[in-house]
C-alpha cells in the first residue's frame, strides 16, 4: 500500500473514530470533549507514525512498537489527552514515593469509556458487540497503571455496557455519574465561597 493510500485510510479512520466519540460525548452532555477529542492525532508526531505504520484493523502504534520497541506517537498522544489513564501517572507524595495512577476527574473517565466503545466500533465494524470494549480491556488490564477509583468506575461502566447495552449505560451515566459529579462541583464551589 502506498503512502498516499495509507494517509487517506488513516485520516479516514481518525475522522470516523472522532465522529463516534463526538456522538457519544454529545449524548452525555460532554460537548467540548466531543469536539476536541484526539485532535493531537492530526499533529505531525502522531500523523507521521499513523501513515507510516497504517494497518487495517490495528493501531499504528503497534506497528511502530514492533519496529523500534516503543511508539513515539503513543508517547506524544497520551501526554496530551486527559481521557487516557496514562496521562494521570505521577509520583505519589510522602515517604513511600512510587509511580502510580492518579484519580481521574469523572468527565475524563466517561470520555475514556466512550473512547473505548468508539475504538471497538471503529476496528470491529459490523462485528461489533457491546461486550467488545470489556473484552479488550480485560486482555490488557494486567499491565495498566490506574487509580483504584478510576478503575472501579471504568469497570462498572464496561460491565454495564456488556450486560445491559449502550442505551441503558448512557442513561445511567447521565442520571447518576455526571449529574452527581456536577452537584459535587457546585457544592465545592459554594463551600469555598462560604469559607471566605
Amino acid at each position: 500500500m502506498g503512502i498516499i493510500q495509507n494517509a487517506k485510510k488513516h485520516i479516514k479512520t481518525i475522522n470516523h473514530h472522532r465522529r463516534l466519540v463526538r456522538v457519544g460525548c454529545f449524548l452525555l452532555g460532554l460537548y467540548w470533549q466531543g469536539i476536541t477529542h484526539d485532535l493531537s492525532k492530526y499533529t505531525w508526531p502522531e500523523l507521521r507514525v499513523g501513515v507510516r505504520y497504517y494497518l487495517d484493523g490495528e493501531s499504528p502504534h503497534n506497528g511502530e512498537r514492533r519496529k523500534i520497541g516503543y511508539s513515539t506517537a503513543w508517547l506524544h498522544h497520551k501526554g496530551r489527552n486527559k481521557h487516557h489513564a496514562e496521562y494521570w501517572i505521577d509520583y505519589t507524595s510522602g515517604k513511600d514515593r512510587h509511580i502510580a495512577g492518579m484519580r481521574m476527574p469523572t468527565k475524563y473517565v466517561v470520555e475514556m469509556f466512550v473512547d473505548r466503545i468508539s475504538a471497538s466500533k471503529n476496528y470491529r465494524g459490523e462485528k461489533y458487540r457491546d461486550s467488545d470494549p470489556l473484552a479488550y480491556y480485560e486482555k490488557r488490564k494486567g499491565y495498566m497503571i490506574m487509580h483504584k477509583d478510576t478503575q472501579a468506575l471504568l469497570e462498572r461502566l464496561l460491565h454495564m455496557l456488556a450486560e445491559e447495552g449502550e442505551d441503558a449505560t448512557f442513561s445511567y451515566i447521565r442520571r447518576k455519574i455526571l449529574r452527581n459529579n456536577h452537584w459535587e462541583k457546585l457544592t465545592h464551589i459554594f463551600r469555598k465561597r462560604g469559607a471566605k
